[in-house]
Formats: structure tokens, C-alpha cells, sequence
């Protein structure tokens, strides 16, 4: 019988996480989302280019408003792009989760290997990292650090930027309530 609520439990969160991924992936939705939470982001033309459980694909353009006075995209941008590659792999895993998930980004370390003055495509593959952080968070109910990698390339597939980002999460106290 355990088994079995263990395994409801599973499909549910995994249901949970595909929702999440159907919202994100909206192209109207996750632009609202912008406007709203990451208004720098929209601006700067951050836009989201592909979402799964495991993976997510994140671009910047050179453009006006995310360029700098040495003709490349300014490195706020890009480690913006490549935080957010991270960041929603990590909110799709909180999202609706019970109990709530807090997050916060701990650490960031950038790499810069190529002038950026075309659009930068950030990918990260680390989506089954922040499945376990967080489940270890939950069960430990204490703070929970994982680091995943964004590089990002040139259309030429070239590398521009590595970013390794570390972000904590912690189980909310159901006391608190």
C-alpha cells in the first residue's frame, strides 16, 4: 500500500511539473510572466525557446538595449539568459510542490570565451539535479544547494560564456502556516 501512494504521489508531482512546462512553454504566457516578474528580462529580449523536465534553452540578442559601450552584449545580460535557463528547470520542480519550496540564488561564476555580438542561445541540462535537491530538501528539511552549468553559444555554435549557478532551496515549515 505504501508503494502505491508513493507511487501517486510521483505521478502527481510529475503531472504538477508538466503543467508548469505547458505554461512556460506559452509563448504569450511566459512573456506576461516576464512583464510581470522580470521586467529587465523582457527588455533585454530574454525569451524562452525551449522548456522540458530536463533541459531548458534560453536566448539574448545583441541588441540596443542589451549591449554595452564595447559593441558586445553586457555580461548582466547574458548571466541574466543563463540564469533563467536555470532558474526554470528549478521552478518547475517547486511548482505547486507541497510542501513549499523556497529558492535562492547562493553563487554564480561566469566564463567569457567569445565576444557576444549576435544572439547567445544558453542551454542547460541539469533538470534531474534540482529533482533530487529538492527532494533531499524535503526529506532533510534543511537547506539544499545544487549547481548547474549554462553555456551559451553563437549561432556558429561557438562557445561564448559558461555559467555555473547554485541555488539553495528549503522545505517551508508546515508550522508556519
Amino acid at each position: 500500500m505504501q508503494w502505491k501512494a508513493k507511487t501517486n504521489h510521483q505521478e502527481n508531482q510529475s503531472n504538477m511539473h508538466q503543467d508548469f512546462l505547458q505554461l512556460i512553454n506559452n509563448k504569450m504566457k511566459f512573456r506576461f510572466f516576464l512583464l510581470k516578474n522580470l521586467p529587465a528580462a523582457l527588455f533585454s529580449g530574454v525569451k524562452l525557446e525551449t522548456a522540458t523536465e530536463e533541459n531548458c534553452v534560453v536566448t539574448v540578442p545583441y541588441k540596443w538595449f542589451s549591449k554595452n559601450p564595447f559593441k558586445s552584449t553586457y555580461f548582466a545580460c547574458l548571466a541574466m539568459a543563463a540564469e533563467m535557463s536555470t532558474g526554470i528547470l528549478a521552478l518547475g520542480n517547486i511548482y505547486k510542490k507541497e510542501p513549499k519550496i523556497s529558492m535562492l540564488v547562493v553563487d554564480i561564476h561566469g566564463e567569457f570565451f567569445k565576444k557576444a555580438d549576435e544572439l547567445t542561445r544558453f542551454t542547460c541540462n541539469d533538470g534531474l539535479l534540482f529533482q533530487d535537491a529538492i527532494t533531499k530538501a524535503i526529506q532533510t528539511q534543511s537547506a539544499t544547494a545544487v549547481t548547474a552549468k549554462s553555456d551559451g553559444y553563437n549561432k556558429e555554435g561557438l562557445l561564448v560564456a559558461s555559467f555555473s549557478i547554485t541555488w539553495s532551496f528549503k522545505a517551508k515549515s508546515t508550522l508556519a502556516k
